[in-house]
């Protein structure tokens, strides 16, 4: 074993990248980061600290204002074109000196005049430094390197271009940077780089940092919303000893002092609803939960979800809740960035501002097999079933299927555009593996309807396509819902679909607890006959139900797929901060 090798040596703990007697790597970003540290040790040979912390303004009377909250002292001198009139702004501002600070943007001298950008948490501001306003502290400017944290103080001006600007006596470098800003650091590219140095990404792309202040207002609204309906937020256990909650395949960890294996939790269902039975009846939880599952651009291990829990409602009270919600939020994203909010409405495939459709499962697996244009599939569906005035609608489709799938499906394929673009390898697959007619029904959803709700619901004013509620489920595909009373074979459940991607799910909840132990049994017998995402048997859940859980229904949506869907981002990576990857280095 060599000393690097040794686990006591403290040394042998630290990246060969990082050891300051490893020999150094100067690439052209090295020698930038000495320069700039060269810089700093310049700035201490003159007795001042590169890494202040003495932040405010020295001339008294000063106003230390955040930028956006400078612009709005003179916001009527701005034009519609956006230029601001000098005249107005003296008028509105007269000698008053402002103090603002923030990061270090752009750094352009000409001659005697230098322009500069600094921006903040609130926006961005010109400051335009002149040798003659500045006098020896002029020279200083050349020190400063884009990336700096700076402060400066001055009068409002406005450039020749309009632009409103500080004309500083002062500037000031509080933070060096050492590392610059990527090149072409304004529109960082690298995806990659993007989501491993998210500090470099907010910096760098302003569009990003905008999709995370409406992450926290859309969260911030969401809550508003419930806490004026009476609902009670609510925090329950990440750590489980049981798998339940939602069919998924969890994360395992132990608790050394307990000597316990325990579960990251999937989803917090079944504790929320242990409070409806206590006596909450509204209820909600906005926290993290964890699936161990792959990755896509709409799936990430770790996200943060949405649950609430309503007793004496139905799965149709909370459709229209739904609607209600989404729409609060969005206005709210509208009040606050209006600008940046017209921007993603327009760019949406979507609308959120007519009525959502609501379609039961099994109409929409009808509609779907008509759209193949198979008159076998279209005549099965079609067939009148034993309920009078019905038709066996996607029943009847699954019923023609079972005995003769595969036979014909090349046959099948070629009928139409529709049944051409069906994924038939996967849905034989999937329809093969089914057990019961519940989950061939949802087979058939899955791969017949799913990937065609954009273009086969869409809104005839815009051309885009409608939110559809996808309803009453085949009971066998969910364990804790409810059964429908006139239709014991459905479950009062939808899920809603936005451009053909699921956004939430929800149903009356089932507080039978014989019913309930019945279908904790099944998921036990599933996960003997190796199926790997069941739940498990929840003694303590049955008997909180044998103390009586009202009628209730429950909700649950991922705030992840959220604000993808209203800031028209592309891949759930893009709203989480720091998304999980790989090592960067090994």
């Amino acid at each position: 074993m060599t000393n690097n090798e040794n686990p006591s040596n403290p040394r042998s703990l630290i990246p060969d990248t990082v050891r300051a007697d490893t020999a150094p790597h100067h690439t052209a970003e090295q020698n930038i980061i000495d320069g700039r540290k060269a810089t700093a040790e310049r700035a201490r040979a003159r007795k001042e600290n590169p890494f202040a912390n003495d932040v405010g303004p020295k001339a008294a009377g000063a106003k230390a204002l955040d930028i956006g909250a400078l612009r709005a002292e003179v916001k009527d001198a701005r034009g519609a074109d956006g230029k601001y009139d000098e005249a107005k702004v003296k008028a509105a501002s007269g000698a008053s000196v402002f103090h603002v600070k923030g990061r270090l943007m752009r750094n352009a001298p000409t001659g005697g005049l230098t322009f500069l950008k600094v921006r903040d948490r609130t926006g961005e501001l010109q400051l335009l430094a002149s040798e003659a306003s500045m006098g020896a502290e002029y020279t200083r400017l050349e020190d400063l390197d884009v990336g700096d944290i700076v402060e400066a103080e001055g009068t409002l001006v406005v450039s020749k271009r309009g632009e409103l600007s500080v004309e500083p006596t002062r500037v000031r470098l509080l933070t060096k940077a050492f590392r610059p800003l990527p090149e072409k650091w304004h529109g960082l590219s690298d995806v990659e780089t993007r989501y491993r140095q998210r500090y470099v990404d907010l910096i760098a792309n302003p569009a990003a940092a905008e999709v995370f202040r409406a992450r926290s207002h859309i969260v911030r609204a969401m809550r508003t919303v419930f806490d004026e309906a009476g609902f009670l937020e609510v925090e329950t256990p990440t750590m489980h000893t049981l798998i339940g909650g939602a069919v998924a395949k969890p994360f395992n960890t132990h608790h050394n002092a307990l000597d316990m294996n325990l579960f990251m939790r999937i989803a917090p269902e079944l504790f929320l609803k242990r409070l409806v039975v206590g006596g909450f009846e509204r209820v909600y939880e906005i926290g993290r939960c964890y699936r161990n599952e792959g990755l896509s651009t709409r799936h990430n291990p770790e996200f943060t979800m949405l649950e609430f829990y309503q007793a004496y409602a139905t799965y149709e009270d909370l459709m229209n809740f739904t609607e209600v919600l989404l729409r609060r939020i969005d206005g709210e994203l509208a009040r606050v960035m209006p600008e940046t909010h017209a921007k993603w409405k327009t760019e949406r495939p979507f609308t959120i501002d007519v009525p959502f459709m609501r379609v039961p499962m099994a109409d929409a697996v009808r509609a779907g097999a008509h759209k193949t244009g198979i008159p076998a599939w279209i005549e099965a569906s079609d067939r009148k079933s034993d309920r009078k005035g019905e038709n066996e609608s996607g029943m009847g489709l699954v019923a023609f299927l079972k005995p003769d799938f595969v036979d014909h499906m090349k046959e099948w394929s070629k009928t139409s555009p529709r049944a051409k673009a069906v994924d038939w390898g996967n849905f034989r697959k999937g329809f093969l593996k089914c057990e019961n007619d519940g989950e061939r029904l949802f087979c058939c959803y899955e791969y017949l309807c799913e990937p065609f709700l954009p273009e086969d619901y869409k809104d005839a004013q815009s051309g885009k396509s409608i939110p559809i509620f996808i309803k009453d489920y085949p009971y066998e595909t969910s364990p804790l819902a409810r059964r429908n009373d006139a239709r014991p074979e459905l479950v009062d459940r939808f899920e809603l679909f936005v451009h053909g991607k699921e956004l939430c799910n929800a149903f009356s909840e089932l507080n039978d607890p014989d019913d309930q132990a019945a279908r904790f049994r099944d998921q036990v017998d599933k996960k003997q006959k190796g199926a790997e995402e069941t739940m498990d048997y929840d003694e303590d859940y049955i008997r909180a139900l044998e103390y009586g859980m009202p009628p209730a229904a429950g909700f649950g949506m991922g705030i992840d797929r959220l604000t993808m869907f209203l800031t028209s981002s592309q891949s759930i990576r893009d709203v989480i901060l720091f998304p999980l990857l790989r090592p960067e280095h090994g």
